[in-house]
């Protein structure tokens, strides 16, 4: 396997890109001190393992919204391409959100609630699984990975797809539920916020939920080699992270349809519970658990 040496030209490509993302209300931090002490141990890891493997592997990449997970996998692909290189592709479990159609359906069907795109259910589980498994068979040929629009809360027409040529190293599978486990099923009962003590009186959505996680994405999530989580300080930096998500959208989408402060605040109590869960079990679990600071700095890692 070919190395390539140049930090210098890594150190250009990264601090370019880390100016990119930046926007006024949230610069980055230490970036440098970030690149050296973070992003290139982690890269080193997944090196390490693919070399051990040789073989294709998807490295999943966990944490609450708005904590950074596309930029830090965008950060990870640039590392793996430019210093060991690797191909390595980025996948978003957002891409794979089910049409507004087909959860508009969902909703009338099991809960009202499955209108709203996040929660496991409102994926396209099989579509996700069988792409999966063909990046990680022997013999690739191509294949197209579906785009979503969350401006437009749909995922835009196969035209405008990606469209994966060649076999890939590294997979970089990120999402907010990545990893994510069921719950005991007598936690369900206690309403964790007023969507569910208001909208799911009978708990049909907590339960399908929860349902699909322990089936559906559980099997999704065992196609995963090496898991990341991120955690965040506290579930209120949640709503904080995400709000600055929104300005970003807002800068990059054609349509400017984003949400507004009151919104975001209903929208994340749908993550609440699952994210809850997350901190507590994947803190234990997850292979590397990077804590975030209350400035959406990496603040500290672990190997488990």
């Amino acid at each position: 396997m070919k190395v390539k040496p140049s930090f210098l030209e890594l150190k250009k490509k990264y601090l370019k890109f880390i100016s990119s993302q930046e926007v006024s209300s949230e610069p980055f931090y230490d970036k440098i001190g970030q690149l050296k002490k973070f992003y290139l141990p982690i890269s080193e890891l997944i090196f390490k393992k693919f070399n051990n493997k040789k073989k294709t592997i998807i490295i999943g990449l966990s944490g609450g919204q708005g904590s950074g997970k596309s930029t830090i996998a965008r950060i990870l692909k640039l590392i793996l391409k430019q210093k060991y290189n690797l191909n390595t592709i980025n996948i978003s479990i957002d891409d794979y959100y089910k049409t507004s159609k087909e959860r508009k359906k969902m909703s009338l069907k099991v809960n009202k609630l499955f209108l709203t795109r996040g929660v496991p259910g409102t994926h396209d589980v099989k579509l996700l699984s069988k792409h999966l498994k063909a990046l990680k068979k022997l013999s690739f040929n191509s294949l197209k990975i579906p785009k979503f629009d969350k401006s437009l809360d749909d995922r835009l027409p196969k035209k405008k797809w990606s469209h994966i040529k060649k076999k890939q190293d590294i997979v970089i599978f990120e999402g907010w539920c990545i990893g994510a486990k069921a719950e005991n099923k007598n936690k369900l009962k206690k309403p964790i916020n007023i969507l569910e003590r208001n909208e799911d009186v009978n708990l049909t959505w907590r339960k399908k939920v929860n349902y699909e996680l322990n089936n559906s994405y559980g099997k999704i999530f065992r196609l995963i080699d090496s898991l990341i989580f991120l955690k965040v300080p506290s579930f209120q930096y949640v709503y904080k992270w995400r709000l600055l998500q929104e300005k970003k959208i807002k800068l990059r989408s054609k349509s400017k349809k984003i949400m507004n402060n009151l919104e975001i605040k209903k929208f994340i109590m749908f993550y609440e519970r699952t994210t809850k869960n997350m901190i507590k079990n994947l803190s234990k679990k997850a292979n590397i658990l990077i804590a975030l600071d209350k400035k959406h700095k990496l603040k500290s890692m672990r190997i488990n």
